[in-house]
């Protein structure tokens, strides 16, 4: 018997390394995928997009807030994987009845790192999370050098309309907009704060990102909410690069660095 502990302290069993998987989280079952892992991966969410195949090889056992639990169950997996943030508590107390599994609670790139080596640990294949690791950094430190030069610009990212909500502290979205030389206009307030449109106005925010997730800004909300705040440059921005934890970040500094040459 092996005992793990997960990223919010609980200790776990497994007899054996899981072959069955069920990953609840869609940035977790990419990182699956590149681990090389796809074999062992029986179950995942509607939301699991990438790689854009996989859903139609695996079985679908809801989204990332709501669950079939019967589905989960005929599964039979020796593990099941979520995330602090993505799943409710309910989902996990409700996974954890069933078998094994696996909580992340993901806010730095260091929290990253440790999510890669522990599965690394769990699946056994850790020759592969250390490369995965090894690449991450490279591209990490030849994109601070790249930052490096720049001027710090305040930011305001928005993840949702109706109400208008925008990204604040203790989230990875920050830690990554803190990687960019972005300070935060709502760095102050916490996680996914509502805001006031008319109050921000007054926040002297440079640059405004709309993600293309949650909620899908499109170029008719740039005209919107340039109307709004006529001194700050509105873009559109992939959500997936800002949020999307694990091997996403393979591509994801690239992706910054044409992001900063767009707005520069």
């Amino acid at each position: 018997m092996r005992v793990f502990q997960d990223q919010i302290g609980r200790v776990f069993e497994l007899e054996e390394t899981p072959k069955r998987i069920i990953s609840l989280v869609p940035s977790q079952t990419e990182l699956l995928v590149d681990l090389g892992l796809e074999k062992s991966i029986v179950g995942v969410t509607k939301f699991c997009i990438h790689p854009t195949y996989l859903k139609q090889d695996k079985k679908i056992v809801g989204g990332t807030k709501n669950i079939n639990i019967e589905k989960i169950k005929a599964l039979k997996p020796d593990i099941i994987l979520c995330n602090k943030e993505e799943n409710t508590k309910e989902i996990v107390q409700f996974c954890m009845q069933i078998t094994s599994t696996h909580v992340s609670d993901i806010y730095s790139i260091n929290d990253v790192f440790e999510l890669i080596n522990q599965y690394g640990d769990i699946f056994s294949c850790k020759t592969k999370s250390s490369e995965i690791k090894e690449e991450i950094n490279f591209k990490l430190n030849s994109f601070q050098k790249f930052i490096k030069g720049k001027n710090v610009k305040r930011v305001a990212y928005f993840i949702w309309k109706k109400p208008w909500m925008v990204v604040g502290n203790n989230t990875f979205i920050n830690h990554v907009l803190q990687l960019n030389k972005f300070a935060n206009v709502y760095q102050t307030k916490e996680r996914y704060p509502e805001i006031d449109i008319q109050k921000a106005k007054n926040e002297n925010i440079e640059l405004i990102l709309l993600s293309s997730e949650p909620y899908p800004f499109k170029g008719k909300h740039i005209l919107e909410l340039q109307e709004k705040f006529k001194t700050s440059k509105v873009i559109l921005v992939d959500g997936e690069m800002f949020s999307w934890y694990g091997s996403r970040l393979l591509k994801a500094f690239d992706y910054f660095k044409t992001l900063h040459q767009k707005i520069n």
